[in-house]
């Protein structure tokens, strides 16, 4: 079996990529704000059910970006438990990271530490949609009312999330999309920041093209953040192909807990029932009663071809840039500790298929047995 990787990218016919390619070529507009990139941000604004998009040449720009439109100082209320572009834009922002731990069962942001770590420092709170599980937008949002703060979710994993029936991505100040090959949308390369007004959006807009507001008028030290034709063509071309995507990971998300059910010690995400989830990717925890640890889990199936992730491990915070930090202590931060020694990201992508998701768990149902057999030994 030839080597099956945690995700793989959505890519659709490359025959049906070709007139977009034409069509830029014919006018020669590459970037600056073309006509697929103007395309779009209306489709996705429609798709998505959201007012205004800004898009970005990558999600790391877009984080950036938004901190800097939101003007952001001083402290910041994050998770440690997350890839660490989040807590790295706050770093390249002169902004302090606050790690607050997570809840256990969600893997999100713990708005009770939220409201423990608040200083006169704290200016915003900046949780994670970590694996495209909503956080407690309702609550977190009731803090930072309380205590005057903005709120930025990173939502690089909730593409196409719905909360009680509409758009995750309308809750907060702004909420930011990773667009990256590895997401469940992808432009290649690509993010984009999400607003409720057309004052902000002009604002992110001149952000993005270094602060120009005109071709000799320049009003803020922006960056260059800007989505190119080409990526903004294929993503107007995955946005025709989501929806199958979404519906074949559904069902691949179904096949897995059908399979992994009352198997001793692994323990598979929950999903809020007032979520309709993107399955953007599929973690199982692997706790002490299992007969191996999830290393030894993580490495046997390697061994077999089976290329997992351990989504999120290390814990940010564990980080050497990160380890001085007070917030950063393990007893700080006892349930995001235990989380990334336990957490295994599970293949998933609409490619994939039944045979292989059972052959996965074959492994996991007798990790011992083919730590030193082949699965062609063992069956």
């Amino acid at each position: 079996m030839k080597n099956i990787y945690v995700t793989s990218p959505l890519l659709p016919p490359l025959e049906e990529f070709v007139p977009y390619l034409e069509q830029i070529w014919q006018n020669k507009n590459l970037t600056n704000g073309g006509s697929f990139h103007q395309q779009l941000e209306a489709e996705l604004a429609r798709y998505l059910g959201v007012k205004h998009v800004c898009l970005f040449a990558n999600g790391t720009l877009a984080l950036l970006t938004a901190l800097q439109a939101l003007r952001v100082t001083g402290e910041v209320i994050t998770t440690p438990y997350s890839f660490v572009a989040t807590s790295h834009t706050l770093l390249w922002n002169g902004l302090t990271p606050v790690f607050a731990d997570i809840d256990p069962l969600t893997y999100n942001i713990n708005p009770d530490r939220v409201e423990e770590l608040i200083t006169p420092n704290t200016t915003a709170i900046m949780p994670v949609h970590c694996y495209g599980i909503p956080c407690d937008v309702e609550r977190i949002q009731k803090i930072a009312d309380i205590y005057g703060l903005k709120v930025i979710y990173d939502a690089a994993h909730a593409f196409g999330v719905k909360h009680q029936g509409s758009s995750i991505l309308n809750h907060g100040d702004l909420s930011v999309l990773s667009f990256h090959a590895t997401k469940v949308f992808n432009t290649f390369e690509g993010g984009a920041i999400i607003c409720h007004n057309e004052r902000t959006k002009q604002r992110i807009d001149y952000l993005k093209n270094f602060g120009f507001a005109g071709e000799t008028t320049v009003v803020a030290a922006g960056i260059n953040g800007k989505m190119n034709e080409v990526q903004a063509a294929f993503g107007l071309l995955q946005l025709q192909y989501i929806d199958s995507a979404f519906e074949k990971r559904a069902a691949l998300d179904n096949h897995y807990r059908a399979l992994l059910a009352e198997i001793p010690g692994v323990h598979v995400l929950t999903v809020p029932e007032d979520t309709e989830w993107n399955r953007a990717y599929f973690p199982i925890r692997v706790d002490n009663t299992y007969p191996v640890s999830r290393d030894e889990l993580y490495n046997t199936l390697k061994k077999h071809g089976i290329m997992t992730r351990r989504y999120f491990y290390p814990l940010i915070s564990n980080f050497p840039m990160y380890r001085g930090l007070p917030s950063s202590s393990l007893t700080s931060l006892p349930q995001a500790n235990q989380v990334a020694e336990e957490i295994l990201c599970l293949p998933i992508y609409p490619d994939l298929d039944f045979i292989t998701q059972e052959k996965i768990v074959a492994i996991i149902k007798a990790p011992v047995e083919f730590s030193t057999v082949s699965l062609d030994e063992a069956s």
